[in-house]
Protein backbone atom coordinates (compact mmCIF):
# COMPACT_ATOMS: atom_id res chain seq x y z
CA UNK A 1 0.00 0.00 0.00
CA UNK A 2 1.70 3.39 -0.69
CA UNK A 3 0.83 5.62 2.23
CA UNK A 4 -0.83 9.31 1.23
CA UNK A 5 -1.47 12.29 2.96
CA UNK A 6 -3.93 14.79 1.82
CA UNK A 7 -3.98 18.13 1.62
CA UNK A 8 -7.14 20.97 1.49
CA UNK A 9 -9.31 17.80 1.57
CA UNK A 10 -12.60 19.24 0.69
CA UNK A 11 -15.20 16.42 0.94
CA UNK A 12 -12.31 13.68 -0.06
CA UNK A 13 -12.02 14.14 -4.07
CA UNK A 14 -8.69 12.49 -4.15
CA UNK A 15 -9.09 10.38 -1.69
CA UNK A 16 -12.71 8.56 -3.02
CA UNK A 17 -10.30 8.44 -6.60
CA UNK A 18 -7.40 6.81 -4.83
CA UNK A 19 -8.78 4.64 -2.88
CA UNK A 20 -11.24 3.65 -5.85
CA UNK A 21 -8.41 2.52 -7.45
CA UNK A 22 -7.63 0.48 -4.33
CA UNK A 23 -4.06 0.76 -3.55
CA UNK A 24 -3.66 3.85 -1.21
CA UNK A 25 -3.85 3.88 2.45
CA UNK A 26 -4.53 7.80 3.40
CA UNK A 27 -3.24 8.29 6.37
CA UNK A 28 -3.71 11.72 7.33
CA UNK A 29 -5.63 14.72 5.52
CA UNK A 30 -6.31 18.50 6.50
CA UNK A 31 -9.65 20.61 5.37
CA UNK A 32 -9.96 24.08 6.73
CA UNK A 33 -11.99 26.52 6.20
CA UNK A 34 -10.79 29.69 7.88
CA UNK A 35 -13.92 31.87 6.53
CA UNK A 36 -16.79 30.10 8.52
CA UNK A 37 -17.24 28.56 12.16
CA UNK A 38 -19.11 25.69 11.07
CA UNK A 39 -16.89 23.33 8.88
CA UNK A 40 -19.60 21.66 6.50
CA UNK A 41 -16.35 20.25 4.26
CA UNK A 42 -15.14 18.91 6.98
CA UNK A 43 -17.58 17.38 8.87
CA UNK A 44 -18.82 14.76 5.40
CA UNK A 45 -14.95 14.18 5.60
CA UNK A 46 -14.61 12.60 8.86
CA UNK A 47 -18.10 10.94 8.29
CA UNK A 48 -17.67 9.48 5.36
CA UNK A 49 -13.69 7.91 5.90
CA UNK A 50 -14.45 7.14 10.07
CA UNK A 51 -11.70 5.58 11.67
CA UNK A 52 -9.89 5.28 8.39
CA UNK A 53 -6.66 7.67 9.50
CA UNK A 54 -6.20 10.98 11.03
CA UNK A 55 -8.36 13.97 10.16
CA UNK A 56 -7.22 17.54 10.76
CA UNK A 57 -9.11 20.42 10.92
CA UNK A 58 -6.54 22.42 11.94
CA UNK A 59 -5.15 25.90 9.82
CA UNK A 60 -2.35 24.21 7.45
CA UNK A 61 -0.06 26.54 9.19
CA UNK A 62 -0.63 25.64 12.35
CA UNK A 63 0.17 22.19 11.59
CA UNK A 64 3.62 21.09 12.83
CA UNK A 65 5.06 19.09 10.20
CA UNK A 66 7.48 16.98 12.27
CA UNK A 67 4.95 15.86 15.16
CA UNK A 68 2.15 16.07 13.64
CA UNK A 69 2.04 14.73 10.03
CA UNK A 70 2.97 11.10 9.53
CA UNK A 71 5.98 9.72 7.28
CA UNK A 72 4.36 9.21 3.40
CA UNK A 73 4.90 8.35 -0.01
CA UNK A 74 2.62 10.21 -1.66
CA UNK A 75 1.22 14.01 -0.67
CA UNK A 76 -2.01 15.18 -2.82
CA UNK A 77 -4.18 18.40 -2.65
CA UNK A 78 -6.08 20.88 -4.75
CA UNK A 79 -5.07 24.70 -3.42
CA UNK A 80 -5.98 27.62 -4.85
CA UNK A 81 -4.45 30.19 -7.54
CA UNK A 82 -2.67 33.01 -5.08
CA UNK A 83 0.43 35.30 -5.70
CA UNK A 84 3.48 33.12 -5.40
CA UNK A 85 6.16 35.86 -5.36
CA UNK A 86 8.93 35.37 -2.31
CA UNK A 87 11.40 37.77 -1.64
CA UNK A 88 14.87 37.43 0.27
CA UNK A 89 14.74 36.88 3.75
CA UNK A 90 15.56 39.61 6.37
CA UNK A 91 19.34 37.88 7.10
CA UNK A 92 19.69 38.56 3.31
CA UNK A 93 21.81 35.19 1.28
CA UNK A 94 20.39 32.47 3.40
CA UNK A 95 17.10 32.42 2.66
CA UNK A 96 13.81 33.14 0.97
CA UNK A 97 10.15 34.05 2.18
CA UNK A 98 7.05 34.10 0.25
CA UNK A 99 3.86 35.83 0.91
CA UNK A 100 1.95 35.38 4.33
CA UNK A 101 -1.24 33.16 3.79
CA UNK A 102 -0.29 31.50 0.48
CA UNK A 103 -1.22 28.06 0.67
CA UNK A 104 1.54 26.28 -1.40
CA UNK A 105 4.47 27.12 0.68
CA UNK A 106 2.71 24.84 2.96
CA UNK A 107 2.99 22.59 0.69
CA UNK A 108 6.59 22.75 0.03
CA UNK A 109 7.28 23.38 4.08
CA UNK A 110 5.54 19.52 4.06
CA UNK A 111 7.66 18.53 1.07
CA UNK A 112 10.77 19.82 1.99
CA UNK A 113 10.47 18.07 5.52
CA UNK A 114 9.20 14.58 4.55
CA UNK A 115 10.40 14.47 1.18
CA UNK A 116 7.53 12.18 -0.31
CA UNK A 117 8.45 10.47 -3.48
CA UNK A 118 5.83 11.92 -5.48
CA UNK A 119 3.27 14.50 -5.30
CA UNK A 120 0.01 15.39 -7.22
CA UNK A 121 -1.59 18.65 -6.91
CA UNK A 122 -4.10 20.11 -8.64
CA UNK A 123 -5.53 23.92 -9.85
CA UNK A 124 -7.18 26.04 -12.00
CA UNK A 125 -5.41 26.15 -15.48
CA UNK A 126 -4.96 30.12 -15.33
CA UNK A 127 -2.16 29.07 -12.86
CA UNK A 128 0.27 28.31 -15.70
CA UNK A 129 -0.80 32.17 -16.79
CA UNK A 130 -0.67 34.54 -13.76
CA UNK A 131 0.32 37.24 -12.96
CA UNK A 132 -1.15 39.16 -16.38
CA UNK A 133 1.73 41.98 -15.87
CA UNK A 134 4.23 38.86 -15.40
CA UNK A 135 3.39 35.85 -17.06
CA UNK A 136 4.11 32.67 -16.10
CA UNK A 137 5.87 33.65 -12.94
CA UNK A 138 3.68 31.74 -10.48
CA UNK A 139 3.73 28.87 -11.89
CA UNK A 140 7.72 29.51 -12.78
CA UNK A 141 8.29 30.45 -9.28
CA UNK A 142 6.17 27.05 -8.19
CA UNK A 143 8.69 24.84 -10.92
CA UNK A 144 11.32 26.49 -9.12
CA UNK A 145 10.60 25.36 -5.55
CA UNK A 146 9.93 22.10 -6.69
CA UNK A 147 13.50 21.92 -8.42
CA UNK A 148 15.57 23.53 -5.48
CA UNK A 149 13.89 20.61 -3.64
CA UNK A 150 15.15 18.14 -5.57
CA UNK A 151 12.11 17.17 -7.77
CA UNK A 152 11.40 17.00 -11.50
CA UNK A 153 7.46 18.04 -12.26
CA UNK A 154 5.25 17.23 -15.24
CA UNK A 155 2.08 19.22 -16.12
CA UNK A 156 -1.06 18.93 -17.82
CA UNK A 157 -4.29 20.74 -18.61
CA UNK A 158 -7.37 18.25 -18.31
CA UNK A 159 -10.79 18.91 -19.61
CA UNK A 160 -12.86 15.73 -18.18
CA UNK A 161 -15.37 16.03 -20.81
CA UNK A 162 -12.28 14.62 -23.11
CA UNK A 163 -11.71 11.84 -21.36
CA UNK A 164 -15.28 10.61 -21.07
CA UNK A 165 -16.80 12.22 -17.81
CA UNK A 166 -19.73 13.95 -17.90
CA UNK A 167 -18.48 17.85 -17.47
CA UNK A 168 -16.67 19.85 -19.11
CA UNK A 169 -14.03 20.95 -16.50
CA UNK A 170 -10.25 22.28 -17.19
CA UNK A 171 -7.84 21.96 -14.47
CA UNK A 172 -3.92 21.63 -14.12
CA UNK A 173 -2.49 18.84 -12.73
CA UNK A 174 0.94 18.93 -11.44
CA UNK A 175 2.84 15.48 -10.69
CA UNK A 176 6.61 16.14 -9.16
CA UNK A 177 8.70 13.25 -8.49
CA UNK A 178 11.85 12.97 -6.03
CA UNK A 179 15.27 12.94 -8.40
CA UNK A 180 16.14 10.13 -6.72
CA UNK A 181 13.27 7.42 -7.80
CA UNK A 182 13.89 4.71 -10.31
CA UNK A 183 11.15 6.68 -12.05
CA UNK A 184 13.18 9.84 -11.94
CA UNK A 185 15.90 7.79 -13.52
CA UNK A 186 13.97 6.23 -16.40
CA UNK A 187 12.61 9.44 -17.40
CA UNK A 188 16.61 10.71 -18.21
CA UNK A 189 16.39 7.80 -20.95
CA UNK A 190 13.71 9.83 -22.71
CA UNK A 191 13.59 13.34 -24.25
CA UNK A 192 11.27 16.23 -22.64
CA UNK A 193 9.10 15.53 -25.66
CA UNK A 194 9.19 12.20 -25.44
CA UNK A 195 7.82 12.37 -21.83
CA UNK A 196 5.35 14.10 -22.82
CA UNK A 197 4.21 12.31 -25.73
CA UNK A 198 5.06 8.54 -24.86
CA UNK A 199 6.46 8.06 -21.62
CA UNK A 200 5.35 10.37 -18.82
CA UNK A 201 3.08 10.53 -16.34
CA UNK A 202 -0.14 11.33 -18.41
CA UNK A 203 0.80 9.89 -21.45
CA UNK A 204 -0.64 6.47 -20.92
CA UNK A 205 -4.08 7.62 -19.15
CA UNK A 206 -4.22 10.84 -20.86
CA UNK A 207 -3.37 10.22 -24.69
CA UNK A 208 -2.64 12.76 -27.16
CA UNK A 209 -3.79 13.36 -30.71
CA UNK A 210 -0.94 15.80 -31.76
CA UNK A 211 0.61 18.70 -31.34
CA UNK A 212 -1.54 21.96 -31.84
CA UNK A 213 1.01 24.19 -34.45
CA UNK A 214 -1.45 27.38 -33.29
CA UNK A 215 0.82 27.47 -30.37
CA UNK A 216 4.80 27.12 -30.70
CA UNK A 217 6.36 24.83 -28.35
CA UNK A 218 8.93 26.09 -26.31
CA UNK A 219 12.05 25.90 -23.98
CA UNK A 220 13.96 27.82 -21.69
CA UNK A 221 16.23 27.23 -18.29
CA UNK A 222 14.55 28.28 -15.13
CA UNK A 223 17.14 31.12 -13.30
CA UNK A 224 19.08 29.76 -10.26
CA UNK A 225 18.17 32.36 -7.89
CA UNK A 226 14.17 31.79 -6.64
CA UNK A 227 14.17 35.97 -6.11
CA UNK A 228 15.36 36.36 -9.71
CA UNK A 229 12.56 33.99 -11.66
CA UNK A 230 9.86 35.70 -9.19
CA UNK A 231 10.87 39.39 -10.29
CA UNK A 232 11.81 39.05 -13.70
CA UNK A 233 11.10 35.89 -15.28
CA UNK A 234 8.58 35.48 -17.71
CA UNK A 235 7.53 32.66 -19.75
CA UNK A 236 4.39 30.98 -21.90
CA UNK A 237 3.09 28.25 -20.02
CA UNK A 238 1.55 25.37 -22.89
CA UNK A 239 -0.97 22.92 -21.30
CA UNK A 240 1.28 20.06 -21.15
CA UNK A 241 5.49 20.86 -19.74
CA UNK A 242 7.73 18.86 -18.20
CA UNK A 243 10.71 20.03 -15.65
CA UNK A 244 13.93 18.92 -14.89
CA UNK A 245 17.12 19.96 -13.49
CA UNK A 246 15.54 23.95 -13.60
CA UNK A 247 15.01 23.00 -17.70
CA UNK A 248 11.41 22.62 -19.03
CA UNK A 249 9.93 21.98 -21.99
CA UNK A 250 6.51 22.81 -22.57
CA UNK A 251 3.74 22.47 -25.23
CA UNK A 252 0.12 23.11 -26.65
CA UNK A 253 -1.24 18.97 -26.70
CA UNK A 254 -4.21 17.75 -28.61
CA UNK A 255 -6.17 15.10 -26.74
CA UNK A 256 -7.26 11.93 -27.89
CA UNK A 257 -10.92 12.44 -26.88
CA UNK A 258 -13.53 9.87 -25.31
CA UNK A 259 -17.30 10.05 -25.80
CA UNK A 260 -18.40 11.87 -22.62
CA UNK A 261 -20.97 11.09 -20.51
CA UNK A 262 -23.89 13.50 -21.24
CA UNK A 263 -26.31 15.58 -19.13
CA UNK A 264 -29.04 12.99 -20.09
CA UNK A 265 -27.26 10.18 -19.00
CA UNK A 266 -26.69 12.02 -15.46
CA UNK A 267 -30.21 12.61 -15.23
CA UNK A 268 -31.31 9.34 -15.83
CA UNK A 269 -28.75 7.67 -13.37
CA UNK A 270 -29.83 10.38 -10.47
CA UNK A 271 -33.51 8.84 -10.99
CA UNK A 272 -32.37 6.23 -9.10
CA UNK A 273 -31.81 7.96 -5.91
CA UNK A 274 -33.97 10.74 -5.48
CA UNK A 275 -37.18 11.89 -6.27
CA UNK A 276 -37.08 15.99 -7.62
CA UNK A 277 -38.58 18.09 -4.99
CA UNK A 278 -40.47 20.85 -6.82
CA UNK A 279 -38.15 23.56 -4.79
CA UNK A 280 -35.46 22.84 -7.96
CA UNK A 281 -38.02 23.72 -10.72
CA UNK A 282 -37.77 27.21 -12.25
CA UNK A 283 -40.94 28.79 -10.94
CA UNK A 284 -42.54 31.23 -13.94
CA UNK A 285 -45.19 32.39 -11.33
CA UNK A 286 -43.76 34.88 -8.90
CA UNK A 287 -42.29 38.35 -10.12
CA UNK A 288 -38.81 38.90 -8.38
CA UNK A 289 -37.76 42.10 -7.30
CA UNK A 290 -36.18 42.64 -10.95
CA UNK A 291 -39.67 42.99 -12.29
CA UNK A 292 -38.65 39.29 -14.10
CA UNK A 293 -40.15 35.68 -13.48
CA UNK A 294 -37.59 33.12 -12.74
CA UNK A 295 -38.05 31.93 -16.19
CA UNK A 296 -37.95 35.63 -17.86
CA UNK A 297 -34.65 36.15 -15.49
CA UNK A 298 -32.78 33.01 -16.77
CA UNK A 299 -33.68 33.96 -20.35
CA UNK A 300 -31.79 37.29 -20.06
CA UNK A 301 -29.30 35.65 -18.62
CA UNK A 302 -28.25 33.20 -20.75
CA UNK A 303 -28.85 35.43 -23.99
CA UNK A 304 -26.98 37.70 -26.17
CA UNK A 305 -25.55 40.74 -24.51
CA UNK A 306 -24.32 44.44 -25.49
CA UNK A 307 -24.94 46.24 -22.78
CA UNK A 308 -23.05 50.24 -22.46
CA UNK A 309 -21.45 50.99 -19.64
CA UNK A 310 -19.31 53.31 -17.44
CA UNK A 311 -16.03 52.88 -15.61
CA UNK A 312 -14.86 54.02 -12.59
CA UNK A 313 -13.20 56.71 -14.23
CA UNK A 314 -15.56 57.78 -16.97
CA UNK A 315 -14.92 55.65 -19.84
CA UNK A 316 -17.78 54.10 -21.64
CA UNK A 317 -17.08 50.84 -23.63
CA UNK A 318 -19.59 48.68 -24.46
CA UNK A 319 -20.11 45.03 -22.70
CA UNK A 320 -21.25 42.08 -24.97
CA UNK A 321 -21.14 38.35 -24.04
CA UNK A 322 -22.71 35.66 -26.75
CA UNK A 323 -25.47 33.39 -25.87
CA UNK A 324 -25.46 30.35 -24.54
CA UNK A 325 -28.04 27.10 -24.39
CA UNK A 326 -30.82 27.75 -22.90
CA UNK A 327 -31.98 24.94 -21.89
CA UNK A 328 -29.10 23.21 -21.35
CA UNK A 329 -28.33 20.57 -24.28
CA UNK A 330 -28.98 16.78 -22.30
CA UNK A 331 -26.91 14.78 -25.09
CA UNK A 332 -23.64 17.07 -23.90
CA UNK A 333 -21.70 17.33 -21.16
CA UNK A 334 -22.24 19.88 -18.33
CA UNK A 335 -20.27 23.04 -18.46
CA UNK A 336 -18.02 23.85 -15.44
CA UNK A 337 -19.51 23.65 -12.15
CA UNK A 338 -19.28 26.83 -10.21
CA UNK A 339 -20.06 27.22 -6.56
CA UNK A 340 -22.72 29.04 -6.80
CA UNK A 341 -24.70 26.21 -8.63
CA UNK A 342 -28.35 26.52 -9.01
CA UNK A 343 -28.52 30.33 -8.18
CA UNK A 344 -29.94 32.78 -10.09
CA UNK A 345 -27.09 33.46 -12.31
CA UNK A 346 -25.50 32.56 -15.50
CA UNK A 347 -23.79 29.79 -14.91
CA UNK A 348 -26.17 28.05 -13.15
CA UNK A 349 -27.30 24.65 -15.28
CA UNK A 350 -31.36 24.87 -16.28
CA UNK A 351 -32.31 21.89 -17.72
CA UNK A 352 -35.37 19.93 -19.09
CA UNK A 353 -36.76 17.55 -16.72
CA UNK A 354 -36.89 13.98 -18.31
CA UNK A 355 -40.16 12.85 -16.40
CA UNK A 356 -42.28 16.60 -16.89
CA UNK A 357 -40.28 18.23 -19.43
CA UNK A 358 -40.08 21.21 -16.93
CA UNK A 359 -37.08 23.36 -16.59
CA UNK A 360 -35.38 22.89 -13.29
CA UNK A 361 -31.41 23.60 -11.99
CA UNK A 362 -29.34 20.44 -10.89
CA UNK A 363 -30.16 18.75 -7.82
CA UNK A 364 -27.35 18.11 -5.41
CA UNK A 365 -26.97 14.70 -6.58
CA UNK A 366 -26.96 14.96 -9.68
CA UNK A 367 -23.80 17.55 -8.90
CA UNK A 368 -22.12 14.89 -7.07
CA UNK A 369 -22.54 12.84 -10.29
CA UNK A 370 -21.32 15.40 -12.18
CA UNK A 371 -17.89 15.39 -10.62
CA UNK A 372 -18.16 11.18 -10.32
CA UNK A 373 -18.63 11.42 -6.60
CA UNK A 374 -20.92 8.51 -5.49
CA UNK A 375 -24.58 9.80 -4.99
CA UNK A 376 -25.32 11.47 -1.93
CA UNK A 377 -21.98 11.73 -0.93
CA UNK A 378 -22.74 15.35 0.77
CA UNK A 379 -26.13 14.00 2.29
CA UNK A 380 -26.65 15.81 5.42
CA UNK A 381 -25.69 19.45 4.36
CA UNK A 382 -27.76 22.30 2.96
CA UNK A 383 -28.38 22.29 -0.54
CA UNK A 384 -26.39 25.39 -0.40
CA UNK A 385 -23.77 24.21 0.91
CA UNK A 386 -23.84 20.85 -1.24
CA UNK A 387 -23.47 22.62 -4.26
CA UNK A 388 -21.21 25.00 -2.47
CA UNK A 389 -18.39 21.54 -2.06
CA UNK A 390 -19.71 20.65 -5.57
CA UNK A 391 -18.36 23.73 -7.32
CA UNK A 392 -14.85 23.14 -5.43
CA UNK A 393 -14.64 19.73 -5.83
CA UNK A 394 -12.42 17.91 -8.61
CA UNK A 395 -13.52 15.12 -10.83
CA UNK A 396 -12.94 11.93 -9.00
CA UNK A 397 -12.26 9.48 -12.11
CA UNK A 398 -9.19 11.16 -13.56
CA UNK A 399 -7.94 10.84 -9.65
CA UNK A 400 -8.60 7.29 -10.56
CA UNK A 401 -7.04 7.23 -13.76
CA UNK A 402 -3.86 9.29 -12.22
CA UNK A 403 -3.95 6.64 -8.67
CA UNK A 404 -3.78 3.64 -11.72
CA UNK A 405 -0.36 5.17 -13.55
CA UNK A 406 0.78 6.16 -9.45
CA UNK A 407 0.24 2.58 -8.45
CA UNK A 408 2.57 1.03 -11.72
CA UNK A 409 5.06 3.65 -10.91
CA UNK A 410 4.75 2.88 -7.28
CA UNK A 411 5.56 -1.56 -7.98
CA UNK A 412 8.60 -0.70 -10.18
CA UNK A 413 9.84 1.41 -7.35
CA UNK A 414 9.56 -1.61 -5.39
CA UNK A 415 10.07 -4.40 -7.94
CA UNK A 416 13.83 -2.40 -8.47
CA UNK A 417 14.51 -1.82 -4.35
CA UNK A 418 14.30 -5.78 -4.10
CA UNK A 419 16.48 -6.49 -6.90
CA UNK A 420 18.93 -4.13 -5.83
CA UNK A 421 19.49 -5.88 -2.46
Amino acid sequence: MIDVIELFAGVGGFRVGLERQGDFNIVWGNQWEPSTKVQHAFDIYSKRFKDRGIHSNVDIAKVDEKKDIPKHDLLVGGFPCQDYSVARSLNGESGIQGKKGVLFWEIMRIVNHHKPKFVLLENVDRLLKSPSKQRGKDFAVMLASFRDAGYSVEWRVINAADYGFAQRRRRVFIFAYRNDTNYASRQLNSSLQESIHELGFFASEFPIEEVSLRHPASQDILPNDIVEVSDTFMANFRNAGIMRNGEFYTEEVIPRTIQPITLRDILTKAKDYQIVDEKYYVDDDKVGRNGKTTLEHFTYLKGAKRIERTSSTGHVYTYSEGGMNFPDDLDSPGRTMLTSEATKNRSTHVVEDLDTGRLRVLTPVECELLNDFPPNWTEGLTDRVRYFCMGNALVVGLVEKMGKKISEIYSLEKELQNISK
